[in-house]
């Protein structure tokens, strides 16, 4: 995370006030992918790159949104919001002041700064921790509080509604919800968790391919339509079954002939997955890092094959790392499409397993990747 008093002076300068800061980190999910919007497991942990919100109030009646690493301000009048996105970077902060006004709330003028390291289009949710951390902000100073599963959900909602991307509510509650040293075993039906330790040996490398995507963009939601027509199909003979979440690999074999190819695929991925997942929290309750490490390895094949969401450099970066000293488990997080691969290291190998997959990985594809040595951070906060 970024030196708070540096941001703080950063607002200062700019804006003349003295800000209130608020934190919320990016996350990196271990396993289960896809499997939230049906309402199924996903297990983030949150890790210690975030962004920084600072915010202070006006009196002019506008809202002026200022982001130091697009280097960029905007600026917006509380009696005319915007009511959709623009695909500008300011849609994720305004899209929560969009929400909250829509919950009832009128708007005072305010600043607002953003600065983050969580990298950007890589995997590891920037959007959502930019959302909770505006969220954060702009609830103190509308003198509100919103419990933690809310205030996730409120987030959600602004980027499903104002951003336009169809996604999940995985990113933004473990934002939110983390816990230092811990994965997060979630619930999306009923946002209930449980916590499952990572052990002080196991560092969290990420890999980012240099390959960006965007959650906003045509694959991701044609992937959800895929997924939820397949589910319609069990639904006919299953009328119990709302959500990929209630229905079996058996129910596939039974009427996977009546689904799109495609569609067949996607509900395989996400059936299988939701029981990976489930079964990878118990492996890490029990500290079977063997197992968890098995699991991941399938998760990201079933996520490449079955989900077609991977790309050629994802499975290179997988592939590649199979046999360096003190791989656990290797597979490509977030939304795919590009993106970083989560490889659970042992923490004595870390460094050298970072160094070494690289180089590999610029040796066969070209291109010179982002690797960051991580641990699970807690979720987000105000800064004193």
């Amino acid at each position: 995370m970024h030196d708070p008093a540096e941001f703080r002076s950063l607002h200062l300068d700019r804006f003349q006030a003295e800000p209130a800061l608020f934190a919320a980190p990016g996350r990196v999910n271990l396993i289960g992918e896809h499997t939230d919007y049906a309402e199924g497991f996903v297990m983030p942990a949150a890790i210690n790159f975030a962004t920084l919100a600072g915010i202070s109030p006006r009196s002019d009646g506008k809202i002026a949104i200022y982001s130091e690493n697009y280097r960029e301000e905007r600026t917006f009048d509380t009696s005319a919001l915007p009511q959709q996105g623009s695909r500008h970077w300011s849609d994720y902060p305004m899209g929560v002041v969009h929400i909250l006004a829509g919950e009832g709330h009128a708007m005072p003028g305010f600043s607002l700064s953003l600065w983050g390291d969580v990298p950007l289009g890589s995997g590891l949710s920037s959007s959502a921790s930019v959302e909770v951390a505006t969220a954060l902000a702009v609830e103190s100073l509308l003198g509100v509080h919103y419990p933690g599963p809310g205030l996730a959900r409120l987030c959600q909602k602004a980027e499903n509604q104002f951003v336009g991307a169809s996604s999940g509510i995985m990113d933004q509650f473990i934002s939110v919800n983390g816990k230092e040293n811990h994965a997060l075993l979630l619930d999306c039906r009923d946002l209930s968790y449980k916590l499952a330790p990572i052990p002080d040996c196991v560092a969290l490398v990420i890999a980012n391919t240099m390959v960006k995507h965007s959650v906003a963009g045509g694959d991701y939601p044609t992937r959800r339509r895929e997924s939820e027509s397949a589910c319609a199909v069990i639904a006919r003979h299953r009328p119990e079954v709302k959500f990929l979440r209630d229905a079996t690999l058996e129910d596939l074999e039974r009427w996977g002939q009546e689904m799109q190819p495609k569609a067949l695929m996607r509900a395989r991925h996400i059936i299988s997955e939701n029981l990976r997942t489930v079964a990878a929290a118990d492996a890490l309750l029990r500290g079977d890092l063997k197992e968890l490490g098995r699991l991941m390895a399938e998760a990201h094949w079933s996520y490449s094959r079955d989900f077609e969401a991977s790309c050629a450099e994802a499975d290179a970066m997988v592939e590649l790392a199979q046999d360096l000293p003190g791989l656990i488990g290797a597979r490509l997080t977030g939304g795919g499409f590009g993106g970083c691969t989560v490889n659970l290291v042992e923490q004595k190998d870390a460094e050298a397993f970072a160094a070494t997959l690289g180089e590999r990985y610029t040796e066969r594809i070209g291109i010179v990747p982002q690797m960051y040595i991580c641990h699970a951070s807690g979720g987000a906060h105000r800064v004193a």
